[in-house]
């Protein structure tokens, strides 16, 4: 990897922990989701990078994928237990980074430390060789030893450049993968322990969706524009249903998007709630793979 690559990559780290941070401070009891979303995307860009997909704030047993909707009236409540999982890229290097917060209450403190310590504990597993089962292995230890379970259908990822996830998978138990990791690989790392099943299900529509490079053309004009406009801003990261109604009429997007899925050139994101209804944490860090592991998404 390029040396300017790697500079943009932890760039792009230190301002998604910097923007996680910032964001951790909105979290508060009376909050509006959709503020505090674009509050941190508005962080974001005010340090020099763009958002490497929406910011997602998924409140209890919702795993992952609460992308807030263009209208949403979602409200903070005291004991809600939220994953804040953010991005930021620069020129397509993203960092990836998330954390969970219990507000106002204790409740779920184990839980929290659950998920926190198996992603520390992972971390250091993130050399040369190592083989993936043996980073899911360490994870599930960890939740196992609070007395939780992992969440086995969720996994961190390797990211690429303009590809959030790439084609390596990091899983938190051990799913008998041998692939061994290389030095220079980027990876994210992300544990989600539950006081549930252990597994999430396809919920709700999310809002939040991807343009996985197809090729296909859609035959009317507007929803021509639409996809012209996604292309250009976001290549094949996410992108939010929030983020096309500064340049285009609602009417326009709704038609525009159902189109585009309807013809399978757009992916959408579901909601991933826990099956069983459990509860769930989460964290998150971006790690070059070396001898000595780097975190990406530390600001120092």
């Amino acid at each position: 990897m390029e040396k300017s690559d790697l500079n943009e990559w932890f760039k792009a780290g230190s301002i998604a922990s910097e923007s996680l941070e910032f964001g951790k401070r909105l979290l508060v009891p009376g909050a509006n989701v959709l503020d505090v979303a674009l509050r941190i995307e508005d962080f974001i860009f005010k340090k020099g990078a763009k958002p490497g997909f929406p910011v997602q704030i998924s409140i209890n047993d919702i795993a992952a994928h609460y992308t807030p909707f263009p209208d949403d009236h979602t409200i903070i409540n005291e004991g809600d237990v939220i994953k804040l999982d953010l991005g930021a890229h620069i020129n397509g290097f993203i960092g990836d980074t998330a954390l969970t917060v219990e507000i106002k209450s204790n409740n779920y403190s184990d839980l929290i430390k659950a998920s926190k310590e198996a992603l520390d504990a992972a971390i250091k597993l993130c050399k040369p060789e190592t083989k993936v089962c043996e980073i899911g292995e360490s994870v599930n230890n960890v939740i196992s030893n609070y007395g939780f379970s992992p969440i086995r259908n969720l996994s961190g990822h390797r990211i690429d450049k303009y590809i959030l996830h790439s084609d390596l998978g990091i899983p938190n138990y051990n799913n008998n993968d041998k692939t061994k990791l290389w030095d220079g690989l980027v990876i994210a790392i992300e544990p989600f322990a539950t006081n549930g099943d252990g597994l999430v299900k396809e919920g709700k529509r999310s809002s939040n969706y991807r343009w996985p490079g197809t090729t296909k053309i859609p035959r009317d004009s507007n929803t021509r524009d639409v996809l012209k406009f996604i292309k250009e801003e976001f290549n094949t990261l996410p992108f939010a249903k929030r983020y096309l109604v500064k340049k285009f009429p609602l009417p326009k997007i709704n038609f525009a998007l159902l189109t585009l899925l309807k013809d399978e050139i757009l992916y959408e994101y579901p909601q991933l709630p826990e099956k069983s209804g459990g509860i769930v944490s989460q964290h998150e860090h971006t790690i070059l793979v070396g001898d000595k592991p780097k975190i990406i998404t530390k600001h120092d």
